[in-house]
């Protein structure tokens, strides 16, 4: 429902006092911090008997904005982004996190004041965290195939319906699971979310310049996993629904780009 400047699940208002305004509420709350930055912080807090994220954020100043600009990225100006993105996706039929309160005030660019929280996704394990020990402890041959295909399915329904994520690494991808081995018991019901999504850009076709970022990123952050050359293809295959021999005689420049930029990422990170 929405209460003024505020869209508040009924299960959220039920914790809330009457005064002073919700909006001022829901920027006090105070949880653990899981992220602070520059005008804005992402903290764990617990209303009534359950979890949740909110993300406050308190305005980025202009200082901030031009600094962005001058690097040619868009700064993140408030939760808007991330409420809209969120709603997009859930469209697409891509699983992400339940948003239970938004709201935003104020017209100043640079003092926009803004919240957004989320149900927390419990029990769940990044992929980051799940695939670190691939290199000495292979995972079934079932549960890689399984997790590639999904991995480039939620890419490819970005990047063909306008998004681009900006911040697309295996750490934003969680899995729905109870125990780490008990994944190779749920297949093929593997559920994936994807998550921080701020900074998601939504045009009506997504630039190639930001789909060779997105898919670099998620091959950097992949590159200590243990995937093999068949395991790459793979991926390339699912992303774009082709024969590997389709995508190499049409579009093979395309994927030279993609690994280099990723082997770029990985060669600074490690310098």
């Amino acid at each position: 429902m929405w209460d003024g400047n505020v869209y508040l699940h009924s299960d959220i208002k039920v914790n809330l006092s009457s005064s002073p305004a919700i909006f001022d509420q829901m920027m006090a709350l105070k949880g653990k911090c899981f992220r602070q930055q520059k005008g804005r912080i992402t903290q764990r807090i617990r209303l009534g008997k359950k979890s949740y994220f909110i993300k406050q954020h308190f305005g980025v100043g202009w200082k901030e904005i031009l600094k962005n600009l001058v690097q040619l990225r868009w700064p993140v100006l408030s939760a808007k982004n991330e409420w809209l993105a969120i709603h997009k996706l859930q469209a697409l039929g891509i699983d992400v996190p339940t948003v239970v309160a938004y709201g935003r005030r104020g017209s100043n660019p640079a003092s926009l004041q803004s919240f957004i929280m989320m149900e927390e996704l419990a029990p769940v394990m990044s992929l980051e965290d799940l695939c670190q020990t691939w290199q000495i402890f292979p995972p079934s041959f079932a549960l890689k195939r399984s997790l590639i295909e999904q991995v480039a399915y939620i890419a490819r329904t970005l990047h063909q319906n306008g998004l681009n994520h900006r911040d697309f690494y295996l750490c934003h991808f969680l899995l729905d699971t109870v125990k780490k081995a008990e994944v190779e018991n749920r297949l093929p019901h593997l559920k994936l979310y994807l998550i921080d999504l701020h900074r998601v850009q939504i045009r009506h076709l997504t630039p190639r310049r930001w789909i060779i970022k997105d898919l670099a990123g998620l091959y950097f952050s992949s590159k200590d996993i243990g995937l093999t050359q068949r395991d790459l293809y793979r991926f390339m295959k699912s992303y774009h629904g082709k024969s590997l021999r389709e995508i190499m005689d049409a579009d093979n420049g395309f994927w030279i780009k993609v690994l280099r930029r990723g082997e770029k990422l990985y060669c600074d990170l490690i310098k």
